[in-house]
């Protein structure tokens, strides 16, 4: 399969091979993910260069599929996991718990549970919490392992208010209470090892002014606790890169952003770590879904296809732009009309655009979107009953299929199998 050639710096829609897409779709069907793992290394080495001397740990929430763990272990990158779940599935894609960093919001006591357990057999798990409570919650499950401390820096930046972490209460420890809470973790045994951030997800150039203020203010709160509980081996940032959704968007220059960042941080005499997720990933992939009804409407021609807001909840969600493409084989040939691309769920907001102008659609046509690489499958449900759709990743250029596609029996299983639901949501810890 071929793509743009290069490590470009951001790949659009429109260097995919078409082609070589519409054969995956008729070979393992639609809706289908295609993710380029050649591209997901060469999003990483880029961002290395630009951070020569911090420590990458992906976000696993951005796409947690085996495949791209297992890649960008390979790649040297550390794993960030939101959730007992993400740190199973670091572990099995072989990552040792010294690569393995997890950060919860308002863990549930059985995520808790798991993770003290797996603490057990992977001493090297870093735990960052994010409230005093948390910390009491760990200590009485006898956890007194590696901690960092989530901080609310007060700033918060990103693609959509809904993404803004930064300034958001659910988000840390507010600043000002961030050194007394690691002093007491000291006091309790607990082994400090860093302070943890995050702004928010999205982050573009015009976010970059937020984005130092809140450097400073993570510089300045280093500089605090290490003269209150002692070195710290890190400061975490988060990630949030932002990538260009449209078309007409530049990329972030990576390297003006990972100098204004030492910078910002200044002089902190403990290694950085980024956590990037959206852009390793976000422009490695693609959705595809097939056309099976065209309507004309007022003012619009309706395009219906059979993914939607259960496969690609972005456009749902965040009213986020992805770019459409027509990938049949005359489709540069079509007059543009203005369409509307429809999902088959039954609610409004099933829609991936409105009266943007493409190639005139036909049924049976096979659609592209792109930028779906990030938050795509992570974020599908199976609303409406509808079976969770296949993944393929390409890797050197040959395809494979990495996850099959939900059945109606799979939606339903827990129902029949409900007399075996174990006790234990996450089952045994990855050895």
């Amino acid at each position: 399969m071929s793509v743009d050639p290069g490590n470009s710096p951001v790949r659009r829609l429109a260097d995919w091979d078409a082609a070589a897409l519409r054969d995956l779709a008729a070979e393992y069907g639609t809706p289908l993910y295609v993710l380029d793992l050649d591209r997901v290394r060469e999003n990483y080495r880029r961002l290395a260069a630009a951070f020569p001397d911090a420590e990458i740990a992906y976000a696993a929430k951005a796409n947690a599929l085996g495949d791209v763990l297992e890649t960008l272990l390979d790649e040297g990158a550390g794993i960030e996991c939101a959730a007992a779940g993400e740190v199973g599935r670091a572990l099995a894609a072989g990552a040792g718990g010294d690569r393995v960093q997890y950060t919860p919001v308002n863990p549930p006591a059985a995520d808790l549970d798991w993770i003290v357990e797996a603490w057990a057999d992977h001493p090297g798990l870093t735990v960052t919490a994010g409230s005093a409570d948390t910390v009491d919650r760990l200590a009485a499950r006898g956890y007194d392992g590696r901690l960092c401390l989530r901080v609310n820096p007060g700033v918060g930046a990103g693609h959509h208010e809904k993404v803004r972490t930064g300034a958001d209460a659910k988000f840390g420890v507010p600043a000002e209470r961030a050194v007394a809470t690691l002093e007491a973790a000291a006091d309790r045994g607990f082994d400090i090892v860093g302070i943890h951030a995050h702004v928010g997800s999205g982050v573009s150039a015009d976010d970059l002014d937020a984005h130092r203020e809140f450097l400073a203010r993570m510089g300045d709160l280093a500089g605090r606790a290490t003269a209150a509980v002692g070195p710290l081996e890190f400061v975490d940032v988060g990630g949030g890169f932002g990538v260009p959704y449209r078309e007409d968007e530049a990329p972030l220059d990576l390297a003006a952003v990972g100098a204004a960042t030492r910078e910002a941080l200044g002089e902190v005499d403990a290694r950085l770590t980024i956590e990037p997720g959206r852009y390793l990933v976000a422009d490695a992939g693609v959705l595809l879904t097939r056309v099976n009804t065209v309507k004309e409407a007022s003012g619009t021609t309706v395009v219906g296809v059979d993914a939607g807001m259960t496969t690609l909840l972005r456009p749902a969600m965040y009213d986020a732009y992805h770019p459409i493409r027509n990938l049949a084989a005359d489709a540069d040939g079509r007059a543009e009309r203005a369409q509307t691309v429809a999902g088959p769920i039954c609610e409004s907001s099933d829609v991936f655009c409105e009266d943007r102008d493409l190639p005139a659609s036909e049924r049976g046509d096979v659609l592209a979107l792109g930028n779906a690489g990030a938050y795509g499958y992570e974020m599908a449900s199976r609303y409406n009953s509808r079976p969770r759709p296949a993944s393929a990743v390409v890797d050197g250029g040959e395809a494979r299929l990495s996850r099959r596609r939900e059945t109606v029996a799979d939606v339903t299983r827990v129902e029949r199998e409900a007399d075996a639901d174990p006790a234990d949501p996450y089952g045994e810890v990855p050895r």
